[in-house]
């Protein structure tokens, strides 16, 4: 793929210039590496940006005010609850629906202005995979490619790769009826990257799939990540935890939570121990170890000590045993993405809303 370096001005820390840089230009890894060591910027280009993002119903809005970025090399897992706007948002930037306002651009084209070419950057697999059960694997792939206007003497190259990617060298000349449910979900991922797309989205990937095809598909999004800029739709928290590298939350048609899976881990690091004790700790004993800055009595007997940036831990359990206090449990309490995700969903709808969402 193509990278942007961001050349700075020597002196001037706040100006400078940006070049694209493909992988067969003067710009070889060693120079790439040389711009990087000497203040260089590099930056992977970016495969898909929303901006203000709209749709109404009549008088329902379903989207509101969506904006983001995807690059390559991310999958972004997209969440929501069911009616929260994640398959209206998709299909808007699939060019599957208008929006009411707002603009989408995949690869530097705007969707709107040249729907065709922006599209062919675009790999869609929708939640109901659209497979015909009647053609063979080889014989619905051909008529996929040829829908992509991929030239004929090209067609058996890309199903080849294609099949290869999503593990399907041995079905291939198998009724797509008569596969199970987790093959036919790679073949219809298959048919979103036959075309080689920037892009790759994927809706409800993994519903209806026993754990073991759920591990599969999963691993396979993963890899796809590598090349393309991913997608992930669902409502499943453990999917966006186990494969992407960015999370967004939709609640009620808009944004509510957006970061990196880095800074959802710190957010999600624990901040509060929960302690145990056979005998009643003495609670003003507990708040003056250093770093505690809160000891909340539970209803079942324990406390939960909130601190502020060292884990107290040690100190605790000192403390404890020089007391007599019999300590026999002390564990970190982490909050969990389901933890967040119930705080942000189950908020009330803005005043300015009505409706649900789709």
């Amino acid at each position: 793929g193509r990278y942007r370096v961001y050349m700075p001005d020597p002196g001037h820390a706040d100006t400078g210039s940006t070049v694209n840089i493909h992988p067969a230009s003067h710009y070889n890894s060693r120079r790439i590496v040389a711009l990087y060591r000497t203040g260089h910027r590099m930056e992977k280009e970016t495969l898909i940006q929303v901006v203000h993002l709209y749709r109404y119903y009549g008088q329902t809005c379903a989207v509101h005010d969506v904006s983001f970025d995807l690059a390559k090399g991310e999958v972004l897992g997209f969440l929501g609850p069911n009616g929260a706007g994640k398959s209206t948002t998709m299909q808007m930037i699939t060019g599957n629906l208008a929006p009411s306002a707002g603009r989408v651009s995949v690869h530097g084209v705007d969707l709107l202005d040249e729907p065709r070419r922006a599209k062919h950057e675009i790999g869609y697999l929708p939640e109901q995979p659209p497979v015909y059960r009647d053609l063979t694997v080889n014989e619905y792939l051909r008529y996929c490619a040829r829908l992509n206007r991929i030239a004929r003497g090209h067609i058996d190259r890309a199903m080849d790769r294609a099949c290869e990617r999503c593990g399907l060298g041995d079905v291939r000349r198998r009724l797509i009826g008569n596969l199970s449910k987790g093959y036919q979900q790679r073949v219809g991922i298959a048919q979103a990257i036959i075309h080689t797309p920037a892009v790759v989205i994927l809706d409800e990937p993994t519903v209806g799939l026993d754990p073991i095809q759920i591990l599969e598909i999963r691993r396979l999004i993963r890899e796809l990540g590598e090349d393309h800029g991913i997608i992930l739709s669902t409502h499943i928290l453990p999917e966006v935890q186990s494969t992407c590298n960015q999370v967004q939350i939709i609640h009620q048609g808009r944004l509510v939570f957006a970061d990196s899976m880095s800074g959802l881990e710190k957010r999600l690091q624990a901040t509060s121990l929960v302690a145990a004790f056979h005998a009643a700790p003495d609670t003003g004993a507990l708040q003056q170890r250093p770093g505690v800055t809160e000891v909340q009595p539970l209803d079942d007997g324990r406390v939960r000590i909130h601190y502020a940036e060292t884990d107290p831990s040690e100190a605790l359990v000192e403390l404890a045993v020089n007391r007599s206090w019999r300590l026999h449990e002390l564990s970190p309490d982490r909050r969990t993405l389901e933890q967040i995700f119930i705080e942000l969903t189950c908020a009330e709808a803005p005043a300015s809303d009505t409706g649900e969402a789709a």
